[in-house]
C-alpha cells in the first residue's frame, strides 16, 4: 500500500492589472536574458507567466514560485533603470508576497 504524495502548498496572491504587468515584465526580462545568453529559460518562469496571464486577478502560486517571483521582482526593483511607477507596483507585490508567505 502506497501513500499519496504530499500536496504542494499554494498561495493566493491578488494583483491589480498594473501589478500583473510589472510581474509579467520582470519575468519577461528574465526570459529574454536567458535567451540572449543562449540558455534555456527556467521552467518556473514560464509557469509563473502562464499563471499571471490567466484570466482573473488572483494568482495561485506554489511556495517555490512565490519565492522565485519575489526574487525576480526584488532584482527588478533594485535596477537603476526601472521606472519609479514600476518600482511602486513591484514593491506592493513584494509586500503582498511576504504577507501570504507569513500568514
Amino acid at each position: 500500500m502506497s501513500s499519496s504524495p504530499p500536496e504542494t502548498e499554494t498561495y493566493e496572491v491578488t494583483l491589480s492589472r498594473d501589478e500583473q504587468w510589472v510581474a509579467h515584465h520582470a519575468l519577461s526580462n528574465r526570459l529574454d536574458a536567458a535567451l540572449d545568453a543562449d540558455e534555456t529559460p527556467p521552467e518556473w518562469t514560464l509557469e509563473v507567466l502562464e499563471t499571471i496571464e490567466a484570466d482573473g486577478d488572483t494568482e495561485r502560486l506554489t511556495g517555490s514560485q512565490a519565492d522565485r517571483l519575489y526574487d525576480t521582482l526584488a532584482t527588478y526593483v533594485d535596477r537603476e533603470e526601472t521606472p519609479p511607477r514600476d518600482v511602486s507596483d513591484a514593491t506592493t507585490v513584494l509586500a503582498r508576497l511576504e504577507d501570504v508567505r507569513n500568514a
